[in-house]
Formats: C-alpha cells, sequence, structure tokens
C-alpha cells in the first residue's frame, strides 16, 4: 500500500531486530494505549505463555520484548506520532497531521 503511493518508509523486520522493552515503552506512549491493547492474543507465544492481557504492564512488555510475536503490528511511527495499522489503511492516518 504505501509502495503504491509511492510513500517512503524502513521496515523493520520485528522477529530478526525486535523492540526492546524501552522502545515498546516508548511506542505504547506515541500510541496512548496500555500494553494489553496490544497484546495479540491468539499467538502461540501467548498460548505458551497463558497471558490474559490482566498481568502488571511490565510483565507484558517484557514478554512483548523476548517474543515479539506477542505485538500487534504494523506499527507505523512518525516524528512523535504513531498508529497500529490495523487495518493497515490506518498508517495513511500518519500522514494528514
Amino acid at each position: 500500500m504505501l509502495d503504491q503511493r509511492a510513500i517512503a518508509y524502513r521496515y523493520r523486520e520485528y522477529t530478526e531486530e525486535p523492540l526492546s522493552e524501552d522502545e515498546i515503552r516508548q511506542v505504547l506512549a506515541r500510541l496512548g494505549r496500555p500494553a494489553r491493547d496490544l497484546l495479540r492474543k491468539a499467538d502461540g507465544a501467548n498460548r505458551e505463555l497463558g497471558l490474559t492481557g490482566d498481568e502488571a504492564e511490565a510483565v507484558l512488555i517484557r514478554h512483548m520484548a523476548a517474543h515479539p510475536t506477542l505485538l500487534q503490528r504494523p506499527i507505523g511511527l512518525l516524528e512523535d506520532r504513531a498508529v497500529l495499522g490495523r487495518p493497515a489503511e490506518r498508517l495513511l492516518d500518519l500522514l494528514d497531521h
């Protein structure tokens, strides 16, 4: 979608270059959402860990950093703003400001 519109971006392969706990905190702050809102409950790692989303913020962030597939994606970042790209067209919201 971004390619079709000739919008430049940098893709970060989350499994090869996962976000650190600090980066996850920064993204959550930019999104204005708690970690539980970005927890992928159907993910295999979540089933293994038995997370409910009711755990403490620090616990969820620690697990998201250790198991990057737990984090909803894509997440678009531009300057001090962020959007969760669900649906992917939401990424274009970053350009409207």
